[in-house]
C-alpha cells in the first residue's frame, strides 16, 4: 500500500473510531501527508471532534477542513436564542472575564470580539459555545490586552517547551519581537505543534504566536 494510502486508512480507521463522530459522511483524501476532510457532519461540535482526531493521527503533516455543518432539524436555532445561550455560557463561565466578551450571530455562526488577559482565557470562551445547538460555526475575534514583555521571556518559552513531552524542543527555534512569539523547526507529529505553541501563548506579554514549524514524520514507514 502506498505512504497515502496507509495515511488515509489510518484516518478512517481513527474517525470511525470516535464515538462523537459519524465517519459515514466524512470523506478522507492525502497528498503528501496533507489530509483534507469532505462531507457533512449534524452539528459543530462534531466539526471540531473529526478535526481533532484527525491531526492526532502519526503522519498527518497538514490538514484542510471542508467539512460542512447541516443541522439536523431538531438542533436549529434562532440566531438571537443561540446569541442568548451563548451569552449565559460565557457569565456562568469562571474562567472567561466577566462582560469582556461580545457575541454576534449570523445564519449559525458566532462572532467572538472583545479582549482578555491571557490566550486561555480567549480558548476557553470558544470552548464555552462550541457545543450549543444551532451553532455552525465559531470565528475567535477575541484580543489579548497589550503587556509589557518581560526581557527573558524568550529563554522562559524555551524552558517550557524543554519540560513538554510533546514539543520536540530541541528542534524547535523562538524568536520574539513586540509581542509576537515566531516558532520554526521540524517536529514529528501534529500534536508536537501544538504542543508548542500552547508553550509559547502561555508566555507572558505574548500577543501573537506566528507558526512556522513542519511536521515531518514519515507517514508511510510507522
Amino acid at each position: 500500500m502506498k505512504p497515502n494510502e496507509t495515511l488515509q486508512l489510518r484516518v478512517v480507521q481513527q474517525l470511525d473510531w470516535e464515538p462523537s463522530v459519524d465517519a459515514s459522511n466524512i470523506g478522507v483524501k492525502v497528498t503528501d501527508g496533507v489530509v483534507t476532510l469532505e462531507g457533512n457532519v449534524s452539528n459543530y461540535a462534531e466539526k471540531f471532534a473529526a478535526v481533532r482526531v484527525t491531526k492526532a493521527v502519526y503522519g498527518v503533516k497538514g490538514l484542510a477542513d471542508d467539512l460542512q455543518v447541516k443541522l439536523h432539524s431538531s438542533f436549529e436555532r434562532t440566531d438571537a436564542d443561540i446569541a442568548t445561550a451563548a451569552l449565559q455560557m460565557l457569565d456562568w463561565d469562571t474562567v472567561v472575564p466577566k462582560d469582556h466578551v461580545k457575541v454576534t450571530v449570523r445564519d449559525g455562526r458566532m462572532t467572538l470580539e472583545g479582549e482578555v488577559e491571557w490566550e486561555y482565557q480567549r480558548t476557553d470562551a470558544e470552548r464555552a459555545v462550541r457545543y450549543l445547538s444551532g451553532v455552525k460555526g465559531v470565528v475567535n475575534a477575541i484580543t489579548l490586552k497589550h503587556r509589557t514583555v518581560p526581557a527573558d521571556v524568550k529563554a522562559k518559552i524555551e524552558s517550557a517547551l524543554k519540560r513538554s513531552a510533546e514539543s520536540d524542543a530541541q528542534h524547535i527555534s523562538v524568536e520574539m519581537h513586540e509581542g509576537t512569539a515566531t516558532l520554526s523547526g521540524n517536529v514529528h507529529t501534529f500534536a508536537a505543534r501544538d504542543e508548542a505553541a500552547l508553550a509559547a501563548w502561555a508566555a507572558p506579554g505574548v500577543l501573537r504566536v506566528t507558526d512556522h514549524i513542519t511536521v515531518t514524520a514519515d507517514f508511510g514507514t510507522r
